[in-house]
């Protein structure tokens, strides 16, 4: 394992010291103004911070009649992503005339998922991986993100009775990234590119979770041949919280890092990530997914999230994500000026 310098005896390590500092200070500080914002609104007797929805009034989205005094539950998981994507979908489906009941924010997929299932809601964005894998109990993830959608799709309506819009290009799937210096200096563009390290060199910032999946850290250490205490020595991993797993990389804390393809932090602090050259990482296509007898009653909410899907790439979920976790700002003030700016509403 290599020696870390300090910051002051490299001028790239100090650039990149302040420009995190700076970061997270600036951040401190918009969330205080994010946190005093739903603060005041809920002291005004409006509704909890949570499931704080701004009025939009319809645009690109236009009133649906058959939507008229239709009841629909919004869900969605905890995390940054999940909380802009369920705001999404309840400013588009009010826009349309539909009466949504905002039940986003809760914690973790298993309890999200059986909300839907169960009939307690009625409406989430989910992942395609996450359906095939973890939901589904399927082992082996279909490389190509259509065949892997339509696979999901049908397996999910006949099990389920979940029916799964067609997916946004986003692609919300792990990702070894590093910072440009250390992609010029060994000259990486794949994660097969990692043996081009010398191996005392090879340190890795991974999150708890993550290091063990077969999805994640040590699965992909076997699809590329790598060893783990060898070809990856183990005083040089590093397990960390999601929270500074992204600046531990910026900084040089570790040369490489697991990270996720959508996170705002990836742009935020100028990472770059290595292209997966083995196809190894299941694909995680955002899809909304919904109770059968929803999607029956009304086919025309697949029109209303059809053209939104469409926009929704992986640069514009990092950007959505970097407007909250990196700016402060609200998811739900967040989805709104994005449908806005799009057209969607006004």
């Amino acid at each position: 394992m290599r020696a870390h310098r300090g910051a002051g005896a490299d001028p790239r390590l100090a650039g990149r010291a302040r420009a995190a500092s700076a970061l997270a200070e600036g951040t401190v500080v918009r969330a205080l103004v994010a946190l005093l914002l739903v603060l005041v609104l809920a002291g005004c007797g409006l509704e909890r911070a949570g499931s704080f929805v701004p009025p939009v009034e319809p645009a690109g989205i236009r009133p649906v009649a058959s939507l008229e005094g239709t009841t629909v539950r919004v869900t969605s998981k905890e995390f940054t992503e999940q909380l802009v994507l369920g705001k999404i979908a309840v400013l588009a489906l009010s826009a349309a005339g539909a009466d949504v009941v905002d039940q986003t924010n809760v914690q973790g997929s298993v309890n999200a998922r059986a909300s839907l299932t169960r009939g307690d809601a009625d409406l989430m964005w989910e992942y395609t991986g996450t359906g095939w894998i973890t939901y589904l109990g399927q082992r082996r993830p279909i490389p190509d993100p259509w065949r892997q959608y339509v696979a999901v799709r049908d397996l999910d309506l006949r099990r389920n009775g979940i029916v799964w819009l067609p997916p946004a290009p986003l692609n919300n799937t792990y990702a070894v990234g590093v910072t440009h210096a250390t992609a010029q200096r060994w000259g990486l563009r794949t994660i097969s590119d990692i043996r081009k390290i010398p191996v005392r060199q090879r340190t890795f910032c991974v999150d708890h979770e993550t290091f063990g999946r077969d999805d994640g850290f040590l699965g992909m250490l076997r699809a590329y041949g790598l060893r783990y205490g060898t070809d990856i020595p183990g005083q040089g991993v590093r397990r960390v919280s999601v929270g500074v797993l992204y600046d531990s990389v910026a900084s040089d804390r570790c040369a490489l890092g697991m990270v996720t393809t959508t996170d705002g932090r990836v742009e935020a602090l100028d990472l770059t990530l290595l292209q997966d050259d083995k196809k190894f990482f299941p694909l995680y296509n955002a899809s909304v997914t919904m109770r059968r007898e929803l999607a029956d009653a009304h086919p025309e909410i697949a029109r209303i999230f059809a053209p939104i899907s469409a926009k929704l790439t992986d640069k514009v979920m990092r950007d959505l994500n970097a407007q909250v976790d990196v700016d402060g700002d609200v998811p739900a003030l967040v989805a709104r000026d994005w449908l806005r700016a799009e057209g969607f509403v006004r």
